[in-house]
């Protein structure tokens, strides 16, 4: 078939969207294809109770690597807000203290860790530890919208070798506990090398490390900022300026195949040519289409996540076992729940042995107490709050063998959140019209059936640093743009891509980026 356009974009998640703007503001005529009924992916805002005015961000939540850049170019009308607090957590031997992280008042965070860990010196080394990490955004988070540099490139960049070494080449729990004495603390902080990922502290595949390397560049500072309106104001953005630049944009059309050539079949026997293929889908999935088309694949691996996501609606905030925190303070910011350090490894090798565990780590956040825009004026005038539990260490491996299921993991869920309160979660839940109370658990399985992300995966696979090697072959421009699938015509455009993984829109700025060389010859 010859081709009828340049691009063909597979799947329509925020990425597909960045890369469509961006191929049609060049000139190029370029078709996204998504088989939901909805473009935006993850990155969408959904009602999930009948009757509730609450619009919530159903399963990504928070903004941190969607670079400037992108909003610049593409003309964003978005909105991001900064949170006051960084972050709160009870200590799980006694919820009755706590330790709150005021981005605004150093003497009351360097109070609160002293109350909660007797030790005066320990708010002091925290603050030193993200102090140490400040050089890496500053210098790597420029480079994500460039063509990959080298490792000795970035490197020379940090300025700190000691410091690389710490986040590059030895495992993260090294450098925590290195830097912090308290288990509390270190928990706090490796926290950020968990979100999605299944790892122990000390885990020598270094997974944990790029996760937390990515967590913490974000901005430049690795501020995670709430989008007004939710997440699907972002992607509704996206696809505004996606259309506006003449890309056109297809729903409910599921691609079965596809072929280097640029040949794509969709589920109803259409077929469609473009001169280059993007996939913003998993590189596991763009693997099984390539195969069904005749091609020889990517040979990506199943990926596996490693997460439950609960979104709840609150009649109020709950009551803390902590009376000297302002429940609006503790849950403005990320709220830890049973993360020590120790916890967060006992957890893991529970899981790995096939259990969930107990107590299963667990962080909140209160979207509606920074964007009250997402609730309707009636729930906001009673009081009512918005909740998302995101549980770790779960790998999908639990639920695709049955050993557990969604009512188990909320369960679960439910008993850690419960532990630090001053009252059941459940009393507060807020009750539909039907009497249900508005609570929905997300799995993995969920993730994989309703988004297509195999193995619930959030990353698509296991996150990769962001530079190239030194010895690293940067001739094309795939491999120079880290958007190569391994077949030549046919670039990654999602989270699969190098410097991919979050709403970030990184992934598809490189594949326009990339394919706009290709396509100049």
């Amino acid at each position: 078939m010859s081709a009828s356009r340049d691009v063909i974009i597979i799947g329509g998640g925020h990425n597909a969207l960045v890369a469509a703007a961006y191929l049609a503001r060049a000139g190029r005529t370029v078709t996204v294809l998504e088989r939901q009924d909805h473009v935006g992916g993850a990155a969408v805002s959904e009602r999930p109770w009948a009757g509730v005015d609450a619009r919530l961000s159903r399963y990504s939540y928070l903004v941190s690597l969607l670079p400037r850049t992108v909003i610049d170019d593409l003309g964003l009308r978005i909105r991001l807000e900064r949170r006051r607090y960084s972050s709160y957590t009870p200590l799980p031997d006694d919820p009755s203290r706590g330790i709150l992280i005021d981005n605004a008042d150093a003497a009351a965070t360097a109070a609160s860790f002293a109350r909660a860990t007797g030790d005066a010196d320990e708010a002091g080394r925290f603050a030193r530890f993200s102090e140490r990490l400040a050089p890496l955004g500053a210098a790597l988070f420029p480079t994500v919208t460039a063509p990959l540099q080298r490792e000795r490139d970035a490197r020379a960049a940090v300025g700190d070798d000691a410091l690389w070494e710490a986040v590059s080449a030895r495992p993260l729990g090294e450098f925590l506990r290195d830097g912090l004495q308290t288990d509390v603390a270190r928990g706090i902080a490796f926290t950020d090398g968990l979100i999605g990922t299944f790892a122990r502290s000390d885990d020598t595949s270094l997974r944990q490390n790029r996760c937390f390397l990515y967590h913490v560049i974000g901005g430049g500072t690795g501020d995670w900022d709430v989008p007004v309106g939710g997440m699907g104001a972002v992607s509704g953005e996206l696809e505004r300026a996606a259309r506006a630049a003449g890309a056109e944009i297809r729903t409910g059309a599921e691609v079965t195949a596809a072929s280097p050539d640029g040949e794509v079949v969709l589920a109803d026997g259409d077929r469609l040519g473009a001169r280059v293929l993007l996939s913003g889908v998993g590189a596991a999935v763009l693997d099984r289409l390539l195969r069904a088309g005749g091609a020889a694949g990517t040979g990506a691996p199943t990926p596996e996540g490693a997460q439950i996501k609960v979104n709840m609606l609150l009649s109020r905030l709950p009551r803390l076992r902590d009376t000297a925190v302002d429940p609006r303070a503790a849950f403005a910011g990320t709220f830890h729940i049973n993360e020590t350090l120790s916890q967060l490894d006992a957890a893991y090798d529970r899981a790995a042995e096939g259990g969930i565990p107990n107590p299963l780590p667990a962080e909140i956040y209160c979207h509606s107490l920074t964007d009250p825009s997402i609730l309707g004026p009636e729930l906001r005038a009673s009081g009512a709050q918005t909740l998302t539990l995101f549980g770790l260490q779960v790998p999908h491996r639990l639920v695709a063998e049955g050993v557990v299921d969604r009512d188990a993991l909320w369960a679960a869920a439910q008993r850690s959140l419960d532990a630090v309160l001053a009252e059941p979660i459940a009393d507060v839940l807020y009750r539909a019209p039907d009497g249900s109370p508005c609570v929905e658990a997300r799995t993995t399985a969920d993730l994989e059936r309703d988004l297509g992300m195999l193995g619930g995966d959030i990353f698509h696979g296991d996150l990769s640093w962001p530079w190239a090697a030194d010895d690293e072959p940067l001739e094309t421009p795939a491999d120079r743009w880290g958007v190569s699938s391994g077949v030549e015509g046919v670039l990654l455009c999602g989270s699969s891509a190098r410097r991919g993984g979050a709403v970030s829109g990184i992934g598809g700025h490189n594949a326009a980026m990339a394919a706009l060389e290709m396509l100049s010859r």
